[in-house]
């Protein structure tokens, strides 16, 4: 299985420790990405991407590298300290880059398949908030399980965590790894994010705001009988 693994920072922090765990323990084909190293750019909101195409976009060649992995990935793991309750503001910056991916618009049919997980540590409070938001723009980008890994250290290092923290950090850990290896990676989607999809699919029926997402349903056929979930495993059967 091949691992696309986002850093929401740079620093090697009790986040890192644990998402690199995490994608140690379920395989050693990782991409991996240092934010805001790898791409540290806010949105501007110009919207190019939305009426020309995320190719068009000003930081397309950085935001592509990072997103192709995450196309071709089986799993997706993605972590975040806990910075003022949230995540931090280069991954921030790197989904709203992405944001044409969302069900709304132009999703990508490989992520109806995938498997994902956050991680966030904080030394007091914020990172259950953290980790629900990163799942949330999973969700929106077609991802139909995530795993949450939030923890409260009480550390400002990993080092600085307790021994009966380490261990319980361990056993999450090995528990999620087992059960996506259990299923090399796959993942259908659910009631939720079929719901979401047919609702996106009757607005773009009617959509006259954004001709090049409509456009791209069209193609999909999605607006007939095609399904994301179904050309994804017609994919994998063969």
């Amino acid at each position: 299985m091949k691992i696309t693994l986002i850093h929401g920072q740079e620093h090697k922090g009790s986040t890192y420790h644990v998402a690199r765990m995490t994608a140690e323990k379920i395989s050693n084909n990782i991409d991996e990405f240092f934010l805001p190293k790898d791409f540290n750019e806010g949105c501007s909101g110009c919207l190019i991407c939305l009426h020309k195409g995320r190719e068009f976009c000003p930081r397309a060649e950085k935001v592509g590298i990072i997103f192709d992995s995450m196309l071709s990935s089986d799993v997706l793991i993605i972590d975040s300290p806990t910075y003022v309750m949230e995540m931090t503001s280069h991954l921030k910056g790197f989904f709203e880059h992405i944001y044409t991916a969302w069900l709304a618009h132009r999703p990508e049919e490989a992520m109806f398949s995938k498997t994902a997980v956050v991680v966030s540590t904080a030394a007091g409070m914020g990172m259950n908030r953290v980790t629900k938001s990163l799942a949330k723009q999973l969700f929106y980008l077609g991802v139909p399980n995530t795993y949450r890994i939030p923890f409260r250290v009480m550390a400002t290092s990993w080092n600085g965590i307790n021994d009966k923290t380490k261990s319980q950090i361990e056993k999450r850990t090995d528990c999620i790894a087992h059960k996506i290896i259990s299923k090399k990676g796959q993942a259908a989607p659910r009631l939720k994010t079929k719901f979401i999809f047919l609702m996106m699919r009757r607005f773009q029926k009617n959509n006259n705001y954004a001709p090049l997402d409509k456009a791209y349903w069209e193609d999909k056929r999605w607006l007939d009988e095609n399904r994301p979930w179904k050309t994804v495993k017609k994919k994998q059967e063969r």
